[in-house]
């Protein structure tokens, strides 16, 4: 493809301005391999911003790929159309021809991360001219201080600099260990370890290690221990399975992470360490340590505004590189950016939650990411962590009605003031559409959050902060994604079913126009939204399979057969009608542990942050709140959520000198 500059001349002052550097045709060529691919967009995620683009429709179309690929979702002409549509864009950018115009004219997709350089490169020398113009305008205004003019220079050509895609990765040393440590591990751990076995025995008996795909969540308060935690399971995968550990440090550098890892390892006091007080005894364990750690595969990251997409970007390649990955560190999730413009950082959280989840599943590689408590917990009397703790989770307010098992109806704000007195059992829904009966595990208060108020066509209503989700004809929404298109999942109740009824009757002559534009339109959301035609079907209307064609009725009985995303008889779908801002409420939330979700007014709503968690488990350490405790040097893993397996609490060693976790004494041949 021919690189050489397209030429804008404008006329400046009655002369011609030079070009200015862009290339159409690597945009275009880009953007419609993007269409084409996931690959490509993973790609061109790693060189480009939307920023880097020269016309603002492939801007507008590029932030509706990078957007839909970011909650993994599908990338199609379609979809994309579908996107800009909702953002009002669709007619700036040429409607959908002009994005299957982009997909045909593209030559090859295997040359997208080529077509991102060269984007990305007229990208540069843009910023570049901008910053000379400046640099060149501070000058010609001859200020009285010519140092600081300098310094801003520097500075300016600096954020450009920054801006190129650099390795910002650190390897303590690319140098794989002996086969034999790797058998030795196993040998250690015969059978029961299925994953990655974290080095803490008692942990490792209750997740049978860190599941491939698996994201977990680690949680607790500042000076409990999070990132030494992490630190020590990182080490352990690098130093004993052998397998290359990618580190995301956003509040310390891979200089001061490193020291820890070093203390840690070679059990010097971590306070001679940032001194250099060090005695000859502990220059000798540092010189054992230095030549063990050197050989493990970790790298560390310590770019303090990595985003889910830098991270996708960077553990793709380096998986590549290595030829696979053990384990991928993110410390901590409240530092990181979603990279995108967002309701609310709540609703950031979520998404960037939610983006791990996809990393894990699509490199098939746990991913450990450490996250903040809510300061409530220090209100309590037993301050031991709980799911409902996590900050910026998604709740519901407190007036909120659950529908339990027995069919009667409490307030989430009484339910938490009864719940522990006996079994508690919730309405909730399974994976196969249909209404059963499940156990909750907690119910917690989640303090004062500003809330938000879906209302539904039959009148039913919640509140709820902006990244709760709810189930919708394509999938799980969070309530800041629905719109008027949008129909939620609900129960309906006979006086309520029958109201709905009524008002659907107005629409039952539009209902074989619905039945079609969802089998025929992937527009509507393809597969997943042809489980709303059973719905359709059963809601009495004048259509039925049979008044089709016979094979679109073949077309709609497949669907219906296959499709997970079905409501069972007791459920149905009800089109969303308003959203209003409530302000404050009192927040709660409940944990259902087999299906991850309850029955409010009447509205299936699902749990919050550790929704997309595999794994949640929090650290407590008594004696950080009781200097008298009796378990000093004691830490508790408390594993509240475990979607394979089963919860419980490992007790380990914490030795704050070297701020290291250990294995406790439990007999011979354990530290």
């Amino acid at each position: 493809m021919a690189r050489a500059p397209r030429r804008d001349l404008k006329s400046v002052d009655g002369g011609l301005e030079r070009a200015i550097p862009h290339n159409l045709e690597a945009e275009e060529s880009l953007l419609g391999a993007m269409l084409l691919s996931r690959d490509a967009i993973a790609d061109a995620l790693e060189f480009c911003q939307a920023s880097d683009f020269y016309k603002p429709s492939h801007v507008a179309i590029f932030e509706a790929l990078a957007s839909l690929h970011s909650r993994g979702e599908s990338s199609d002409p379609i979809s994309v159309a579908d996107e800009l549509r909702r953002q009002d864009k669709l007619e700036t950018v040429g409607g959908t021809a002009s994005l299957l115009e982009l997909q045909a004219k593209t030559p090859t997709i295997a040359s997208a991360a080529r077509y991102a350089r060269i984007v990305e490169e007229y990208s540069l020398l843009r910023k570049l001219i901008r910053v000379a113009t400046e640099i060149s305008e501070l000058s010609y205004s001859v200020p009285e201080n010519v140092g600081a003019v300098i310094d801003m220079a520097e500075t300016l050509i600096f954020e450009v600099s920054q801006r190129k895609s650099a390795e910002t990765l650190v390897s303590i040393k690319d140098v794989l260990l002996k086969t034999l440590d790797e058998l030795q591990a196993q040998y250690e751990h015969p059978d029961s370890i299925t994953g990655v076995a974290t080095g803490f025995h008692e942990l490792d008996e209750i997740l049978s290690g860190l599941q491939r795909s698996a994201l977990i969540i680690v949680g607790a308060r500042p000076a409990m221990g999070k990132t030494s935690f992490a630190l020590g399971i990182a080490t352990q995968v690098a130093t004993r399975a052998n397998l290359p550990v990618l580190i995301f440090s956003l509040e310390m550098s891979h200089i001061e992470l490193t020291q820890r890892i070093l203390a840690a390892e070679a059990r010097v006091d971590s306070r001679k360490m940032r001194t250099g007080n060090l005695s000859e005894e502990d220059w000798s364990r540092i010189s054992r340590s230095l030549g063990h750690l050197g050989e493990a595969p970790i790298y560390i990251d310590d770019n303090a505004s990595v985003t889910v997409l830098d991270i996708r970007a960077k553990a793709r390649r380096l998986k590549a590189a290595t030829g696979g990955l053990g384990l991928v560190v993110v410390d901590y999730l409240q530092l990181m950016s979603g990279g995108f413009r967002s309701e609310s950082r709540q609703v950031e959280v979520s998404e960037i939650s939610r983006g791990l989840k996809l990393l894990a599943r699509e490199l098939e590689v746990p991913v450990l990411a450490l996250s903040q408590l809510s300061r409530g917990l220090e209100m309590r009397q037993d301050k031991r962590p709980a799911l409902a703790d996590l900050r910026e989770s998604g709740c519901i307010a407190g007036s909120s009605k659950v529908c339990l098992a027995n069919g009667e109806t409490i307030s989430i704000g009484a339910l938490e003031r009864l719940w522990g007195l006996g079994e508690t059992k919730v309405l909730s829904m399974n994976s196969n559409g249909d209404l059963v009966s499940s156990p909750i595990s907690d119910v917690r208060f989640s303090g004062f959050k500003e809330t938000t108020r879906l209302e539904l066509l039959s009148g039913r209503y919640i509140d709820a902060t902006l990244n709760h989700r709810f189930f919708t004809r394509r999938g799980w929404k969070m309530l800041w994604q629905l719109n008027d298109q949008d129909e939620v999942a609900v129960y309906p109740t006979t006086r309520q079913s029958t109201q709905a009824r009524g008002r659907q009757g107005d629409h039952q002559g539009d209902m074989t126009r619905t039945v079609y534009s969802y089998v025929a339109d992937d527009s509507q959301g393809g597969p997943t939204s042809r489980g709303g035609l059973a719905v359709l079907l059963r809601s009495g209307g004048d259509c039925n399979i049979e008044s089709l064609s016979s094979d679109l009725s073949e077309d709609i009985e497949a669907s219906v057969e296959s499709n997970p995303l079905f409501l069972g008889d007791d459920l149905s779908f009800e089109p969303v009608v308003a959203a209003r801002s409530m302000g404050l409420s009192s927040t709660y939330d409940i944990v259902v542990p087999a299906t991850s979700n309850f029955i409010a007014n009447e509205i299936v709503v699902h749990n919050s942050l550790e929704q997309d968690a595999d794994v949640v488990m929090f650290i407590y350490r008594d004696e950080v709140y009781n200097a008298e405790s009796q378990d000093k040097g004691i830490a508790e893993i408390i594993v509240t959520k475990h979607r394979s397996g089963p919860t419980g609490v490992a007790r380990l060693s914490f030795l704050e000198s070297y701020t290291k976790f250990a294995n406790m004494a439990r007999g011979p041949g354990n530290q």
